[in-house]
């Protein structure tokens, strides 16, 4: 029974934890895709630099905090500075709207010359992020680091391991949580919300009935950074700040989103978790864990790790290409990506 226990900790410590929290800010980013590819109807290539661009505006703030002083004393004061960087991103990717992709809308271009203008703003994005805050790995995350922590829960328990439990998982969690049940509750209960899901739907119908259309894109966008600029910066408390990471995770974020079926928000969100708890118990070493469980003659010799974690973003692209070529439209049948 004890070694029962002490596999459920080491199991709860090093994948369903982090897996759910990771999930959570891969959700968060997997929703402003869907979003951009349900109502503007392209594939926004440019959404992994938009959180590495929040992100940086954040932290950016958080330093200003910092140095004067303002603190939220055990939570981070990223959260503080939070609002501050999603006005900023908010402003640079409504600009950049109406610098590039309005102009290929009114002249009601294909998707894929959207989508091929998207990756023009991807690397202008990336080049801004690193001309201001540089390649260097950031670390930003002060308050209090753990809300468990592993040697008190050892001391109480009697177990060999020490359930663990860090801030910013619990914080990423939570927000995640709150966040994604404003959206819903905006999409579904205002005004605003129901002419997005209309335009959506029909935009040709829309326009009839006399919804704005440059007012739906308008909100879809700082809708659209909120989410990226959130997503960011809790993968940044988590982790660490590196703009080429952000680069990355685009991969496993079109991965949730096709998974789910994109333009699905729902589908956004369960493709995140499917997606990330893959990444994870795809490249856990799982010895320990099997020593715990098996016979002493049966423990293994190896790690019996099917994939080291450098190989992580090879989970997220066998998923991607598996959806797409069995069932395109997602699990929550969503809308085929098409030029």
């Amino acid at each position: 029974m004890v070694d029962l226990l002490n596999a459920l900790v080491l199991m709860l410590n090093f994948v369903i934890i982090p897996a759910t929290s990771y999930g959570a800010q891969l959700a968060l980013g997997a929703l402003g895709v869907t979003l951009v590819y349900g109502i503007l109807r392209f594939g926004n290539f440019a959404h992994g630099d938009t959180m590495a661009l929040g992100t940086m505006f954040t932290i950016f703030f958080t330093f200003l905090f910092q140095a004067l002083g303002l603190s939220l004393g055990v939570l981070p004061t990223a959260l503080l500075a939070l609002p501050f960087g999603v006005v900023v991103t908010s402003l640079y990717v409504v600009g950049m709207d109406r610098v590039v992709y309005r102009h290929y809308r009114r002249k009601r271009s294909a998707p894929v010359i959207l989508t091929i203008a998207s990756v023009g703003v991807m690397f202008v994005t990336n080049s801004v992020v690193r001309f201001l805050i540089g390649t260097n790995e950031q670390r930003f995350a002060d308050g209090q680091r753990f809300i468990i922590k592993a040697r008190e829960f050892k001391e109480w328990s009697g177990l060999n391991e020490g359930l663990k439990l860090k801030t910013t998982e619990a914080l990423t969690i939570v927000v995640a949580g709150m966040a994604v049940a404003a959206l819903f509750w905006f999409l579904q209960r205002t005004r605003m919300g129901k002419a997005m899901r209309a335009y959506s739907d029909n935009e040709d119908l829309a326009l009839l009935s006399g919804i704005n259309p440059e007012r739906v894109v308008m909100v879809t966008w700082i809708i659209t950074a909120a989410l990226a600029t959130l997503a960011g910066v809790l993968f940044g408390l988590d982790k660490s700040f590196k703009p080429f990471t952000y680069f990355q995770l685009l991969l496993p974020i079109f991965a949730a989103a096709i998974l789910g079926g994109v333009g699905n928000p729902l589908g956004a969100i369960a493709g995140g978790f499917v997606v990330a708890f893959s990444e994870v118990m795809i490249t856990y070493p799982y010895k320990k864990f099997l020593k715990y469980m098996l016979p002493e003659n049966l423990e293994p010799g190896g790690l019996m790790q099917l994939l080291t974690v450098d190989y992580k973003f090879a989970v997220s692209f066998i998923i991607l290409v598996a959806v797409l070529l069995i069932k395109p439209t997602g699990l929550f049948s969503g809308k085929v990506i098409k030029a």
